[in-house]
């Protein structure tokens, strides 16, 4: 029997046309390269991280005050999420996915911060950028100096 294999990738890997890490799901190049060489429990720790940064990134964005309305209108949508992602990192799919078909993002259970971009394809753009800063500082972890003093890469667990 076939074991499926988790993995974040939403289907829009930007690491083949030369992103340090990947737009989509925020993983750097060596780690999706590596991603089917780790165990199961190492890929959860990585989602977990990767959720994490999502979630920090987001809350500096938007709010989510209906959890169940996201949900709903995800599912709605078929907008594609994991059963245990959180809600902050849902938004970001949806907000990749529906950008622009959005009209009123209080009709997903979500508000704005003060002084963010109020039209969808703008958040989007605004959310997107702060994670790619994020993703490439999150990258910077995963490197360690070799007895060189050259930049390589950490043993994946």
């Amino acid at each position: 029997m076939t074991q499926v294999v988790v993995s974040p990738c939403v289907g829009l890997c930007s690491t083949t046309v030369g992103d340090n890490v990947c737009r989509g799901c925020q993983r750097h190049d060596q780690e999706i390269l590596r991603w089917f060489s780790l165990d199961g429990e190492e890929r959860e720790r990585r989602i977990g991280e990767l959720d994490a940064l999502r979630i920090e990134v987001a809350a500096n964005f938007v709010e989510v005050i209906d959890e169940d309305l996201l949900e709903r209108q995800m599912r709605r949508h078929r907008v594609r999420f994991r059963s245990s992602q959180p809600a902050a990192s849902r938004v970001i799919e949806l907000l990749r996915v529906g950008r622009d078909r959005i009209g009123d993002l209080a009709a997903y259970g979500i508000v704005l911060r003060p002084g963010v971009p109020d039209q969808p394809q703008q958040l989007y753009a605004a959310i997107s950028q702060a994670l790619q800063q994020a993703g490439e500082e999150r990258r910077t972890l995963h490197l360690e100096s070799g007895p060189d003093g050259a930049q390589q890469w950490k043993p994946l667990s």
